[in-house]
């Protein structure tokens, strides 16, 4: 039996419980939840604070850790079960020791659902010290998140000594660690200023950020075909002089530069084809974006390792991840950074034909997408605007398999696309071709489709070629073939000089 501590509910006068700080009993509680009355929406801060919570946290013991919160917080079983997703048995179970919560999938979502306050991360980090997981060659989460080892791990990852063979995608548990030690890892200790640090200026290190800026402006215009070798010698010039630099000043920000690089290095890489390699140095970002302290630049790196995820890994890898960043930047005004983060989730989910999450995610973004840009959002994500989240929208409902409503939702971005970026435009219009095809509109189908011809010839991307050739599949099916004659031919024409070049 529970100890009361003098207090009555205020509705029907019952003792209320010690684990109960709320004014109302829990009967009253479930019957406020039964009538349709708005219920709590978070654990209170109060609860996290019980010692008794942040001991099950170090635990990993997270039936206990519902258990003593929802006391705590006066929450009934299924108050948890809208606020966690989870069902109500499985709570139930979870708090008797009957089932344990598994996969770092699972406990991030849960946290991230229950709002762990970001003071308490550290918590989660002593079992993990002891223990073993397989992960891909030259990668472990759980080792320190220092600067010299991201020094180490992006020099590996953009050319350094490894066999290829050995090298695997990192997806499931072992990504979901790493995303989880991403967001709990401590940051490391400032360094004392060195007379060495002196050569990284100000005036050096913005030089740098420029030219990350102007690689980015050409991929988002001309593809990222020419510039891998030129974003590669770049990043190891700033990751030279990040080993030479010792003050705090300094090494943030040459980490922020290394991050921002890092990203885009990683994503010319994947935009090439090779998307082991890509997601290597994504996660080597991740570890500079951990370094610079800048929450934002973690979930930039975060958005990336989710594409990743929902184009050749698992769809649900690309909602965790998302949904963490969302976590790390909860307290950024920052509409614009949560609008591009919430899209990339509602690809995962429509990836995985989860249809009202997808629908959800994207109406919230394109809500934060009418509002102005916030004094948190960074300047690196200039391209986010209505024609990005409908693109992003219409490419959900093809692959939640409603070409009719794919197409209507691509006609309407396609006057707020930016037409200065070629290649996002190439991309979303080969879709367009695609669910206009799919709904039976070959016609505009094929005319959309020259469009995307017309832009890839002047563009070196291979994630655009695998665009194409998809779209031209489409059209291969068409019905009847002489309709789509032209456009074949085109199309075939233009990666067959891919080829020979």
């Amino acid at each position: 039996m529970e100890k009361t501590v003098g207090r009555k509910c205020t509705k029907c006068g019952r003792a209320l419980s010690q684990y109960n700080t709320t004014a109302v009993c829990g009967p009253c509680s479930r019957a406020t939840e039964n009538s349709g009355t708005p219920v709590a929406t978070g654990i209170p801060d109060r609860a996290w604070r019980d010692p008794r919570a942040q001991q099950a946290l170090a635990l990993w013991d997270f039936g206990q850790l519902l258990l003593v919160l929802r006391r705590r917080s006066g929450m009934s079983q299924m108050a948890l079960r809208s606020l966690t997703g989870l069902t109500q048995s499985f709570i139930s179970d979870l708090e008797r020791g009957h089932k344990e919560l598994r996969g770092a999938r699972a406990i991030i979502d849960l946290l991230n659902s229950l709002g762990l306050p970001a003071d308490l991360r550290p918590l989660l980090l002593a079992p993990m010290s002891g223990t073993q997981r397989p992960v891909s060659v030259g990668i472990d989460p759980a080792l320190p998140w220092t600067v010299d080892r991201m020094v180490t791990e992006l020099e590996v990852a953009v050319g350094g000594s490894m066999n290829r063979r050995n090298v695997l995608a990192l997806s499931g548990a072992g990504l979901m660690q790493y995303v989880l030690q991403s967001t709990i890892a401590p940051t490391e200790a400032a360094a004392a200023p060195s007379p060495a640090d002196g050569q990284a200026t100000d005036t050096l290190i913005d030089s740098l950020q420029a030219t990350t800026d102007a690689l980015r402006q050409l991929d988002a215009t001309s593809g990222s075909g020419a510039l891998l070798p030129a974003a590669k010698a770049h990043l190891n010039v700033v990751l030279k002089l990040v080993k030479s630099a010792d003050g705090d000043r300094t090494r943030r920000r040459l980490a922020a530069v290394t991050a921002d690089t890092a990203m885009q290095t990683g994503w010319y890489t994947f935009d090439s084809g090779a998307h082991t390699a890509g997601q290597r140095i994504f996660l080597g970002a991740l570890r500079a974006a951990h370094a610079s302290g800048d929450p934002r630049l973690t979930a930039g790196a975060l958005a990336f390792l989710a594409i990743h995820a929902y184009s050749v890994g698992d769809p649900r890898d690309a909602v965790s991840a998302a949904r963490a960043a969302r976590q790390n930047i909860s307290g950024q005004d920052a509409p614009a950074l949560h609008a591009m983060l919430l899209t990339r989730q509602a690809r995962g989910h429509a990836r995985l034909r989860e249809e009202r999450e997808a629908q959800a995610a994207l109406e919230e973004a394109r809500a934060l997408c009418g509002r102005s840009t916030g004094e948190h959002d960074p300047r690196w994500l200039y391209w986010i605007n209505e024609g990005e989240v409908l693109g992003q929208m219409g490419s959900c409902w093809l692959d939640l398999g409603n070409p009719a409503r794919a197409a209507s939702t691509f006609d309407a971005a396609r006057a707020s696309l930016n037409t200065d970026e070629a290649r996002t435009r190439a991309q979303f219009l080969s879709r367009a071709a695609t669910a206009q095809r799919r709904a039976g509109n070959t016609d505009a189908g094929c005319a959309i489709g020259h469009e995307v011809i017309a832009l890839a010839a002047g563009i070196r991307s291979a994630r655009l070629d695998d665009h194409l050739q998809k779209m031209l599949s489409e059209f291969r099916q068409a019905n009847p073939p002489a309709l789509t004659r032209e456009l074949l031919e085109c199309g075939d024409a233009l990666l067959g000089k891919r080829e020979v070049a």
